[in-house]
């Protein structure tokens, strides 16, 4: 008797799986379906056109019903992308069964590691099914309430980085002509503008003064924007009724962390329920990734397959919080974990205190454990 064949699907099915691959120009289709054996079938629609995709889906479902005698349901899995939650909610809201799934978890073989396939993605969702552990991990997508609460702390960070962008290229101009004094970012810039001179001695260029004009002119409408954007930041967090008011407010009250990290924090992360202190960390992706075989054992660094906003965070409010709260349990852990290397590795040992820190505030939202030695500010 022949060995069956490697990476075959045995399964007796209870449902059509099917898995979607979107992009921009096409949505491939990839099924399996009761009746079919073990033979994936494939088809493809326009993207965006949610009509033909329900059709391709109601057409499956009238085909294995033909073959078995039976009506069977539907349950669909597609990746966490650009294209965000909304056909995972439109098929929801279809009654069909649908799951998000992080690309990066799903478990292959080694001999494999590198390979992407629909095949593989089709395995994926019938062992999660099945109940099988680690096999894959589901995105838990977001109400579109809270997806839409997470554009002001994201939009903040853009027009910051744009900010930062404008203010340089000012002064990169104006320190080629020998002027390195000029803070684009005070109320006087205009005024101050006018009464440069040159390095050596002469007035501005009349084309250099325009442009720099231009770049002022781009620079105060992102200034008015921060404002307007900060101002409805400060309307959440004073809402009452609201699902974040307390918590952030709690945060918000720990010296070092201001009402935009607050905002952060709890918009990217402390929302959502976790089971454990491993969860946390993992949706920062600064989980630790250990490498063992045998004798040899050693760190690969974190995961980075979070959230790439949460994890720039917590890095950046790693250092606040040593400057901010330096008799904290956690500040003197850094400190003697450097000393102990000498100085070194302290970018290392940064990124183990925003670990450490995210899973202590954690704790502190959901318990109210504060961390030990914080300092907590009046209410």
């Amino acid at each position: 008797m022949s060995a069956p064949a490697q990476g075959a699907v045995h399964v007796d099915l209870a449902a059509i799986f099917v898995s979607l691959e979107l992009s921009r120009s096409t949505w491939l289709i990839t099924s399996l379906s009761p009746g079919s054996g073990e033979r994936m079938s494939k088809h493809s629609v326009r993207g965006g056109d949610v009509a033909g995709l329900l059709d391709r889906l109601a057409r499956l479902q009238e085909k294995a019903q033909a073959r078995a005698g039976r009506t069977f349901p539907i349950i669909v899995i597609q990746e966490a992308g650009l294209d965000g939650f909304w056909v995972h909610r439109v098929l929801e809201r279809e009654g069909i069964e649908s799951h998000v799934v992080d690309a990066a978890s799903v478990l292959t073989t080694r001999r494999r590691r590198r390979a992407k396939t629909d095949r593989i993605d089709g395995e994926a969702l019938l062992a999660y099914k099945r109940g099988e552990p680690r096999v894959c991990s589901m995105v838990r997508a977001p109400s579109p309430g809270e997806e839409d609460r997470r554009r002001l702390c994201r939009e903040r960070k853009t027009l910051v980085a744009e900010r930062v962008r404008h203010v340089n290229r000012i002064k990169g101009l104006l320190f080629a002509q020998g002027i390195s004094d000029y803070e684009p970012l005070r109320r006087n810039r205009r005024p101050r503008l006018e009464e440069l001179a040159s390095g050596d001695g002469r007035a501005l260029p009349a084309h250099l003064k325009a442009q720099i004009g231009r770049e002022l002119d781009r620079l105060e409408l992102l200034l008015e924007q921060l404002k307007a954007v900060e101002a409805e930041r400060d309307a959440l967090l004073e809402r009452v009724g609201d699902a974040a008011p307390e918590p952030v407010a709690a945060l918000a009250r720990l010296r070092g962390i201001g009402p935009e990290f607050a905002t952060v924090l709890w918009l990217e992360c402390l929302f959502r329920p976790f089971g454990n202190r491993r969860q946390v960390a993992a949706y920062a992706g600064l989980a630790p990734t250990p490498w063992q075989s045998g004798s040899v054992r050693h760190e690969q660094g974190v995961s980075k397959s979070g959230n790439p906003n949460l994890r720039t965070t917590m890095v950046q409010l790693a250092w606040l919080w040593l400057r901010n709260q330096p008799t904290s349990a956690l500040s003197l852990w850094f400190r003697s974990r450097v000393k102990r290397d000498d100085g070194r590795g302290k970018k290392k040992a940064i990124v183990a205190l925003a670990r450490k820190l995210l899973v202590a505030l954690w704790k502190f939202v959901t318990s109210g454990v504060v961390i030990e030695g914080a300092v907590v500010r009046a209410a």
